[in-house]
C-alpha cells in the first residue's frame, strides 16, 4: 500500500483559504455618504441665509407702515365741506327779492357744493348741496325762472303725490323717476325745490329752514 502525504499544501480549494472577505465587493456595504459641500456651495448658502435675515427687519417695518397708513385713511372724513356764504351773498346782490336758503341747520347738514348761475333776462338761480346726517345727499335749488335747467332736471318726470306742511308752509310732494323725494313750493314768482337720495325726514328738515337771507 502507498503512503497518504499529509502535506497541508497539498490540500486545495478547501477550509478559510477559499472564501472572499466580505465587504470587498463594490456596492456590497450600502450606499456612500455624498460628498461634503465646496467651499463655494457653503458660501453661497450663507449669503442667502445673511439676504434673508437682513431682509425680514425691512419687511416688517413696511407692513407696519401699509397698516398705519390704511389706519389714518379710515379715519379721514371724505367730505370736503365748503362755506357757501359768498356764494350766497353774490346771488343776493344780483337779485331783486329776498333770497330764500336754508338757514340754521344742525351740524349733521355739511353744504359741499354751492353754485349760482344767471339765465334768460335777468333771472336767477341758486343751488347749495348737502351730505345729511345719515351720509345722503339732499339738494337745494331757488330760482325764479321756472324752466331754469336745476328746476327742470329735478321736476322732468317726477309723480306729484299730494302737499305736507313743513314750517306752516305747503310743498309739494313728489316721486322722481330715481325713486328720490322732491319737494317743492312756489313763492311770489320763485320756485324752491329740496330733493335727494336722503330719507324724507333730513328733506323736510332742510326743506323747514328755508327762509330770507339775512346776509
Amino acid at each position: 500500500m502507498g503512503e497518504l502525504s499529509c502535506d497541508p499544501r497539498g490540500m486545495t480549494g478547501i477550509g478559510p483559504t477559499s472564501q472572499r472577505p466580505q465587504g470587498s465587493d463594490d456596492g456590497a456595504g450600502g450606499e456612500l455618504p455624498p460628498p461634503p459641500a465646496s467651499p463655494a456651495e457653503r458660501a453661497n448658502r450663507l449669503s442667502a441665509a445673511n439676504m434673508l435675515r437682513s431682509l425680514l427687519p425691512l419687511v416688517v417695518i413696511c407692513l407696519l407702515l401699509v397698516g398705519w397708513a390704511a389706519f389714518r385713511q379710515n379715519d379721514v372724513d371724505p367730505v370736503r365741506e365748503i362755506d357757501p356764504t359768498s356764494t350766497v351773498r353774490a346771488a343776493q346782490d344780483r337779485a331783486d327779492y329776498p333770497l330764500l336758503v336754508p338757514t340754521g341747520l344742525d351740524d349733521g347738514y355739511r353744504p359741499t357744493s354751492a353754485r349760482s348761475q344767471a339765465g334768460e333776462g335777468d333771472s336767477l338761480t341758486l343751488q347749495i348741496g348737502y351730505v345729511t346726517p345719515s351720509g345722503r345727499f339732499a339738494g337745494f335749488v331757488v330760482s325764479d325762472w321756472p324752466q331754469a335747467e336745476p328746476v327742470t332736471d329735478v321736476l322732468r318726470g317726477a309723480t306729484e303725490e299730494g302737499t305736507v306742511d313743513v314750517g306752516g308752509e305747503q310743498w309739494t310732494r313728489s316721486t322722481t323717476e330715481k325713486g328720490e323725494t322732491v319737494l317743492s313750493r312756489e313763492a311770489d314768482g320763485v320756485t324752491v325745490l329740496v330733493s335727494g337720495s336722503a330719507p324724507e325726514r333730513e328733506l323736510e328738515a332742510v326743506a323747514d329752514a328755508v327762509r330770507p337771507f339775512a346776509g
